[in-house]
């Protein structure tokens, strides 16, 4: 009985020599699997970061969808639009303009650190006694900061007397932590805190203030806002970049798989044809610039 020589027994165990056809095999070494890894790691990074932004345009747009519905509408009176003190709801009633008749009470509260015409300035936020008996908080626009860096030169007066006020309204501010009350400066339009410092806890509406839009009769106000931008921003081509990001490392990974499957093949008949067939296609496309500009060079 003949036995065959071990290399023969052997020959398909064997770890292929350098310079040996392998095929694609290599795409089954732990090293390819460890790219696989990163590139799904990767690729499901820039999806959620995508939604991300996704997320933010679909923001953008229902702020759109609340300016178009709301801030050019009829005023409407303030109780039908806020039945109670506490009731508001900012992704429905945002931008809505309500009409109320009162009369301002004496204290004229600063709310510090507002960006405006002339730099960093203050809202002018005055309680106004309903004639229903409750405070609602107006903001009758910004102005700028004096010398002390803190409060006007000059607090602008409202009207006196029985006012008719319209205003758009807005959502009470959180607390800013670390943003104290200092006289008449507060850190920011939190309503509860305004109505504590107005004596006014159990009669003020405490969810919505307004944006002064008009009065009559008209007082002094600071500068008011402009009309806020209908615009959803970059959201959506900063989306569509996160799924461009995942075709690059698809494109790069098998870009570098078939550079190393030449590599590891290099003067196998596969890779051969691929040759005289890149040759080909170069050959009847003729030189590009790029050829002609070598040439001249090397010449």
């Amino acid at each position: 009985m003949t036995t065959a020589p071990p290399e023969t027994v052997h020959a398909r165990e064997r770890e292929p020599e350098h310079g040996d056809p392998v095929g694609w095999s290599f795409l089954r070494s732990r090293r390819w699997i460890g790219y696989y890894a990163m590139l799904l790691v990767f690729a499901v990074a820039c999806v959620l970061l995508a939604d991300w932004q996704f997320d933010r345009r679909a923001e953008a747009r229902a702020e759109i969808a609340r300016i178009d519905a709301n801030y050019g509408a009829p005023a409407v009176p303030l109780g039908d639009e806020l039945p109670t003190l506490d009731s508001y709801d900012d992704g429905v009633q945002k931008w809505r303009t309500v009409e109320v008749t009162g009369e301002y009470l004496g204290d004229t509260f600063l709310a510090r650190n507002r960006p405006g015409p002339e730099g960093v300035g203050v809202a002018l936020i005055q309680p106004l006694l309903t004639e229903s008996g409750d405070v609602f908080f107006v903001d009758r626009g910004w102005a700028p900061v004096g010398a002390d860096g803190t409060t006007p030169d000059q607090i602008p007066v409202p009207a006196e007397g029985e006012v008719t006020v319209e205003a758009r309204l807005r959502a009470s501010e959180p607390e800013v932590p670390g943003r104290s009350t200092v006289g008449q400066t507060v850190g920011s339009i939190d309503l509860p805190e305004l109505a504590q410092l107005a004596d006014a806890e159990d009669s003020s509406y405490i969810a919505a203030y307004g944006m002064l839009v008009a009065e009559a009769p008209a007082g002094d106000h600071g500068v008011l806002p402009a009309p806020p931008e209908r615009d959803e921003g970059p959201h959506l081509s900063y989306a569509l970049q996160w799924y461009v990001f995942i075709v690059i490392a698809v494109s790069g990974v098998v870009y570098a798989a078939r550079q190393e499957y030449r590599n590891l093949n290099a003067g196998s008949s596969e890779v051969d044809r691929q040759d005289r067939r890149r040759e080909e296609r170069r050959r009847r496309r003729g030189p590009t610039d790029a050829d002609e500009e070598d040439a001249i060079l090397d010449g």
